[in-house]
């Protein structure tokens, strides 16, 4: 196969609800869509979906857009490749920048799985017919205002709820969710945002008597050994995020004994390519893994649904229907959720899902052409 033209979309969706995390609070999204087209008219799209500030990672919008730009977008054309997992080779020497990478991998794979008419989770190597999903939820004002989201999660379905944590907002918010809802299936995120501090410990510790299904990255990413030190004094599993972008990472992570649980993002990793590479190697190691989002638009939305139909993804995964973030979505019929399931497209080649171009053109800010 070859890529004879690349687009480069940037396009800003406002968020319905406002959503804070332990680093900052944002109200809108701003992600680069990819797309790819070759020499006989088959079409593949990707997603950027970078943060717009440099707080989950060193990588933001712009970082994105002149990396991919001025290296990856000029590699990809014209270049041979018979399967997208050679794809990466391209720029192997482009250090780093994973997000910028996946879109383009991203985008190769639903390019490569739309030509020869195979639904792109067949392609991946997935199983089910549905993945069971779960949502994310950030830190409100209050404790009240979180058990009414929470509430609203409950009702729509959804059996498993994450919520994102702090210090100062851990032990009693999270205490009152599972005061209210016994059952649920209830996990936290950190985003890295604690130390070993005594009264951080010391609430990492409170926390493991709340019956979670994992505490995801305590700490900051390149400490490891914390993570360990934290693992090896608490019953719940410590959940790796941020600190592992390649599979050297994780069989580091594995050695020291800093996790239990993976979380798999496709654009922490640099694509669809690299993620199913991180997949095989936890399976191997006995490690379940689960698929988390970046608040993907529709594109990379539909890519975590194929990627989440993988057989080592036993937990439910970050991949909700869109329709809880955006009014209206880049898809031409947004991905949805019933009961918290949702459906993985068998019978549609490709990503299963039509982008609508001409929303994507009229919102996009920003835009990027080259052509072979």
């Amino acid at each position: 196969m070859r890529v004879d033209r690349v687009e480069l979309l940037q396009v800003r969706l406002p968020l319905i609800r406002e959503f804070e995390t332990s680093s900052h609070r944002k109200s809108y999204l701003e992600h680069v869509l990819v797309r790819v087209e070759d020499a006989g008219g088959a079409v593949g799209w990707g997603e950027i979906a970078s943060p717009s500030g440099p707080f989950f990672c060193g990588e933001t919008v712009e970082t994105c857009w002149s990396i991919a730009t001025a290296h990856l977008v000029p590699r990809l054309l014209g270049a041979e490749w018979e399967h997208p997992t050679q794809v990466p080779r391209l720029w192997a020497r482009v250090r780093g920048n994973e997000f910028a990478k996946a879109g383009l991998d991203m985008a190769c794979w639903a390019l490569w799985s739309q030509a020869t008419r195979v639904p792109l989770a067949e392609a991946l190597g997935g199983e089910r017919r549905s993945v069971v999903v779960g949502v994310s939820l950030g830190i409100e004002p209050t404790v009240d205002a979180l058990l009414e989201q929470v509430a609203r999660q409950v009702e729509a379905g959804y059996a498993r709820v994450k919520l994102k944590i702090a210090p100062g907002w851990d032990v009693e918010a999270v205490a009152a969710v599972r005061a209210a809802y016994p059952d649920l299936q209830l996990h936290v995120d950190a985003n890295g945002a604690y130390t070993e501090d005594d009264d951080h410990l010391t609430a990492l510790r409170a926390l493991d008597g709340e019956r979670l299904l994992m505490i995801e990255q305590p700490f900051a990413p390149r400490d490891l050994m914390a993570a360990a030190r934290l693992q090896a004094v608490i019953d719940t599993p410590v959940c790796l995020d941020e600190s592992v972008v390649d599979g050297h990472d994780l069989e580091t992570a594995l050695a020291v004994g800093a996790c239990r649980v993976l979380n798999i993002k496709v654009s922490r990793m640099g694509g669809l390519t690299a993620a199913v590479a991180a997949h095989d190697l936890a399976r191997e190691h006995g490690i379940p893994v689960w698929c988390g989002g970046m608040y993907e638009f529709g594109v990379g939305r539909a890519a975590n649904v194929a990627i989440s139909s993988l057989p080592g993804f036993v937990l439910p995964s970050d991949v909700s229907g869109s329709d809880k973030y955006y009014t209206r979505d880049v898809l031409t019929q947004a991905i949805r959720a019933d009961r918290g399931t949702v459906r993985v497209p068998w019978d549609t080649p490709g990503l299963g899902h039509d982008v609508d171009e001409e929303f994507v053109r009229a919102t996009a800010t920003r835009t990027h052409e080259e052509n072979r």
